[in-house]
């Protein structure tokens, strides 16, 4: 990377992929500078973000002018353009497939399952003022049961990570999916040992970036707690 130069990033640490995005920037060691979008104060939707993004959504990566939506784009491209350790996306065809297979189901899978039991909890008890609704949150506590159901026996297996013996970028994709019901203080991987095992491999593996990235989820998690 050529002297002075960083890559700019336009992130909210309350969004999953944001936080993904941040950790990764933090352990690959690419200088980078962070442009906080705060989506609850409807930073996103101003003509000035817009621009940037049309969708109006995070994160956004601007790397000497060229620009970026999706985190795992944005991932992906960073593992390629810099000089990173290669296991975060791996250059030989079949390992680098896993990470794709993985990141491809993520979206359909981990995501919306995790994300809806924080919504449930959270987000639309803190909008509206009203009291969790036990039927949905049981219905989506039963569909990520199933997503992590296969996250063990599909991609987890016998082996270390979610595409093999080393951390990739699905990884961070995926625990930073499967923290965000913490913030309503649901861990949703109590009772599942293996899970857990990987939990603290990927926290291991990431150090300090981890609980960086996570602090503003922290905070939520310890508000929501006051309340009870």
């Amino acid at each position: 990377m050529a002297a002075g130069r960083q890559v700019e990033v336009y992130l909210d640490l309350m969004s999953q992929p944001c936080r993904a995005v941040h950790i990764f920037l933090s352990c690959a060691g690419i200088p980078h500078r962070v442009r906080t979008v705060a989506l609850r104060k409807g930073e996103n939707r101003t003509p000035e973000f817009t621009k940037l993004n049309p969708m109006q959504k995070v994160p956004v990566m601007v790397d000497s002018g060229f620009v970026l939506t999706e985190s795992d784009a944005i991932l992906k491209y960073l593992a390629t353009r810099y000089n990173v350790p290669e296991h975060w996306y791996p250059r030989q065809p079949e390992r680098r497939a896993r990470v794709d297979e993985y990141t491809a189901w993520h979206h359909s899978n981990t995501r919306p399952h995790a994300a809806k039991v924080f919504m449930l909890e959270v987000l639309l008890p803190a909008q509206s003022g009203s009291q969790v609704d036990e039927g949905r949150l049981i219905r989506a506590l039963s569909q990520l049961d199933d997503t992590l159901d296969k996250l063990e026996t599909m991609f987890l297996r016998r082996q270390a990570f979610l595409c093999g013996d080393d951390i990739t970028v699905a990884d961070l994709l995926a625990i930073c999916e499967l923290m965000q019901p913490l913030g309503g203080g649901r861990d949703v991987l109590q009772g599942r040992p293996q899970l857990q095992r990987w939990r603290s491999r990927v926290q291991s593996a990431i150090s300090d970036a981890f609980d960086r990235a996570h602090a503003i989820l922290y905070a939520v998690r310890d508000r929501h707690k006051a309340k009870l």
